[in-house]
């Protein structure tokens, strides 16, 4: 029997194990399950490796037990896929790829919420060493370090774990779960595609959903509007993950696939990734929150056009998520709940 075959024979059986632990609520059954199964996820090094002077991490309070994630969902510019089953794959090449989804996750100390803040792609920031650029830039000139380095500057947040994920990845995660459905509220035509949304519903596979969080051209509100595409996605997409825990066998096949188009940092541990997924096992659709960096406008800069971060409510946001009190700025500042164009 070939190596590979081997290794898809040990899969299916730690899967079958996972759900007969799964069926027989065994804890234990399925915390060892994860622990094996993450241990299979690419390891990006380097990622916190001489990043100079970084922002504290809180050691009191419920901020001490939160977590703070920086998630990178990149475009595929690159003939090789930034994320997979190879250390090729894990790579990072200077001007290969740009990070096409910028996202700060907060894990609340007390395990109540998750929620996901998302920095628009074209912000206008400082990148440390190269001057002001868009966010996007900075996996691009320094990868993934670069990449942390920038967002902890901006936000005076401590980074604890990078993950990254490219689009691909979303695309079979979308169609693992059967799809998701969107609603647009006005017909709007994207040129660059040639694709015309209708007003209504739209039930999308795994391609559907790329064109819809891929779309600028024809959104009033441009790559904001982008930015709130790729919320509901997200959250969608959470949403029906949390629906197969009475499903043990689209567990597996979720988790399966999750450890194929996922890298983390190479001092994020399975057993660490494993016991941070248990912990958040009780959350609902509810308590996953999206939100957006607070913006001041649209313009140009560089020749370029940009997106202006409001750095006075920004920093409000960002010391709530510093201090875990996340729900207090929430209360203060409503966000939209009508669904993006």
């Amino acid at each position: 029997m070939s190596a590979r075959a081997v290794h898809i024979a040990r899969r299916a059986l730690i899967g079958v194990g996972a759900v007969l632990a799964l069926l027989a609520g065994s804890a234990l059954g399925a915390m060892a399950y994860l622990d094996h199964q993450l241990d299979e996820v690419d390891r990006i090094p380097g990622v916190f490796v001489d990043l100079g002077p970084r922002p504290e991490r809180v050691r009191t309070g419920t901020a001490a037990e939160a977590v703070n994630i920086l998630l990178l969902g990149t475009d595929r510019r690159s003939e090789v896929s930034t994320t997979g089953s190879s250390a090729e794959a894990a790579s990072w090449v200077y001007g290969a790829q740009r990070s096409d989804a910028t996202m700060l996750v907060h894990v609340d100390g007390d395990r109540e919420h998750v929620t996901v803040t998302s920095l628009p792609r074209d912000s206008w920031v400082a990148v440390p060493g190269h001057g002001m650029a868009k966010i996007n830039a900075a996996y691009s000139y320094g990868g993934p370090a670069l990449a942390v380095r920038t967002v902890e500057q901006l936000t005076g947040v401590h980074i604890d774990h990078l993950a990254v994920i490219d689009w691909d990845g979303f695309h079979h995660l979308i169609d693992a779960v059967g799809g998701i459905s969107v609603t647009v509220p006005e017909t709007v035509y994207d040129s660059a595609r040639d694709v015309t949304w209708t007003a209504g519903v739209h039930h999308l596979d795994g391609d559907r959903a790329l064109d819809y969080v891929g779309q600028r051209y024809g959104l009033p509100g441009g790559d904001l509007d982008r930015v709130r595409r790729q919320q509901v996605v997200l959250r969608t997409l959470a949403e029906q993950t949390l629906g197969l825990r009475d499903d043990p066998a689209g567990i597996v096949d979720f988790v399966n696939l999750l450890t194929d188009h996922l890298s983390v940092d190479e001092e994020w541990g399975s057993r660490d990734l494993a016991s941070l997924a248990w912990s958040l096992r009780h959350l609902g659709g509810d308590d996953v929150r999206c939100l957006t960096a607070p913006v001041s406008g649209l313009g140009s800069a560089g020749g370029q056009s940009v997106v202006w971060l409001d750095r006075a409510r920004g920093a409000g946001l960002w010391r709530a998520v510093r201090t875990d009190r996340i729900d207090q700025w929430v209360a203060a500042h409503p966000q939209p709940d009508d669904d993006p164009p």
